[in-house]
Order: structure tokens, then C-alpha cells, then sequence
């Protein structure tokens, strides 16, 4: 059996701001952050491997997608580093025979009070939202999923995309690691939170994977807001996209992997 883990970086156990994600400007904190991310991530391969995966594979999928630590994580893990630049981007290893996607790290969306660091994809918007319902990163790397049939079967992070990935798939296993207030998080232990994750995936693995495939919507209607009109002037010359107002575009399609080649574009 082969998982892929999609990892991320805001949903960390005690990250609060901006600059402790960014290597260029994040300094000791940035590698803090990375190191704790790394953590995360050797957590869930472990509960994998003791749970009865044979094959892990990792996508590094913040920012430059160059953040894990290899060494941190068990032998055997496969790694994806940097970016492919395909349909699939933060679940880049889809179409590597898998059978289960798991995320870790992943953080509240864009237009939420989850998180200080709530967004969707881009700092640039303001909201995104999918047949109405604001989306996250969660949401949007579900249905790539859903596009093959594959479980999502675990996500660890802040709590409001725990929260928001339970409705979306009831059956799925969720670790909240931290809370959003205001401006600040809340979170207990970075090793406790490790060691959530890994008893967590081992839960995961065990229970019932056919009910945590992604229910597919029958068409898309995606509304993406910008914090800027340029963004959305530019985004508007994409095919098939509409412009709303001064900052809003929606584009429309039944077929998913037209919502993905949009979002490559315009967000």
C-alpha cells in the first residue's frame, strides 16, 4: 500500500506569523518551524509504516517546496522536493499509483479567522469560494484527489481546517495541532503534538477508507476576490472567466481538472 503525504507549514503546532514560514526572512524561527514541520511529517510516516504501509511518498508543498529535512524522516519515505509546475501542484505524486492522501500542516482558508496565517493558496486573496462555500487548500487538493477516487483519510493542523475538512469528509481522521485568537495561536506541546499525529494516522489507516472518498460536486462555480483589481483585470483575460466587479472573477466548469488549470493561472 502507497501513501502520499501533502505537508505544509502554517498548520505547524506553535507557528503565529508570517516570517516563521519564510526562509529569507523567518531567521532561527524560520528553522525552528521547518525543523518542527519535519517532525510532523517523520510522525506520520511512522504511524504509516507500523500501521501497514509499505511505500510512503512526501510532497514538500510550502512555498519553495524545499523546507523538510530529509534526514529527519524515517528510511524508506520517498520526498518531492521543489515544484513540477503541473495540474497538481500541492499533490504533486497523485498520479504515482497511491493509495491514500494524508496532509499535514494545512491551515484555515482564505477569508477565515482560523488562523493568523488563513489563506488560500495566495496572499493575494481575499476570499475563494467553491459552489459557495469559502474553500482552502484542504478543499481544493480533496478534489484533485476525488478526480481518481483516492481516500483522504488524514489532516493534521490548525483546528478550523480539522473542522471544515470533518464536514467535507465525516469519516476522515483529524489532528488539530493549534488554535487561532485574533492574532495569535494556542497550542500545547510540539512533542505531544507528534506524537497526536502519529497515533492519529495509525487510526486512520485502520478504519473505513472507502467512505473518506471525496464526494464530487456534479459542476464547480468558483469565485475567487483579490486584494487588488490588477489581479483580478489580469485574471479576467483567463478563458471562460467572468469579471464580477473591480476585484471579483468567477470561472465555471464540470470537469475538475479546468478548476486546477485555472487556479494555476489566476491564483
Amino acid at each position: 500500500m502507497k501513501l502520499l503525504i501533502s505537508s505544509d507549514i502554517e498548520g505547524t503546532c506553535g507557528i503565529a506569523a508570517w516570517e516563521e514560514t519564510d526562509a529569507d526572512k523567518g531567521g532561527s524561527w524560520y528553522s525552528y518551524f521547518r525543523e518542527q514541520m519535519t517532525k510532523e511529517v517523520a510522525a506520520a510516516c511512522e504511524g504509516a509504516f507500523s500501521a501497514g504501509f509499505t511505500e510512503v511518498l512526501v510532497k514538500d508543498a510550502h512555498d519553495s517546496a524545499r523546507n523538510i529535512i530529509p534526514s529527519m524522516l524515517p528510511e524508506g519515505v520517498k520526498l518531492i522536493r521543489g515544484w513540477a509546475n503541473d495540474l497538481w501542484g500541492m499533490v504533486e505524486g497523485l498520479l504515482h499509483g497511491v493509495d491514500a492522501l494524508a496532509f499535514t500542516g494545512y491551515h484555515a482558508s482564505a477569508f477565515s479567522e482560523g488562523s493568523p496565517l488563513s489563506h488560500t493558496m495566495d496572499t493575494g486573496v481575499d476570499m475563494l469560494l467553491i459552489n459557495g462555500k469559502p474553500a482552502s487548500e484542504f478543499t481544493i487538493n480533496c478534489y484533485a484527489a476525488g478526480l481518481f477516487g483516492i481516500p483522504v483519510i488524514f489532516v493534521s493542523g490548525d483546528d478550523a481546517v480539522c473542522a471544515q475538512a470533518k464536514e467535507m469528509i465525516p469519516r476522515l481522521t483529524a489532528v488539530p495541532v493549534l488554535r487561532g485568537y485574533g492574532g495569535s495561536t494556542i497550542s500545547g506541546h510540539p512533542a505531544q503534538a507528534a506524537d497526536a499525529i502519529r497515533r492519529g494516522m495509525q487510526e486512520a489507516i485502520t478504519g473505513r477508507w472507502l467512505s473518506c472518498i471525496v464526494p464530487m460536486p456534479e459542476s464547480f462555480d468558483v469565485v475567487v476576490r483579490y486584494m487588488r483589481h490588477p489581479k483580478a483585470a489580469y485574471s479576467a483575460i483567463y478563458p471562460g472567466a467572468e469579471r464580477l466587479d473591480a476585484k471579483t472573477i468567477r470561472f465555471s466548469a464540470k470537469d475538475y481538472t479546468e478548476v486546477l488549470r485555472f487556479f494555476h493561472f489566476c491564483v
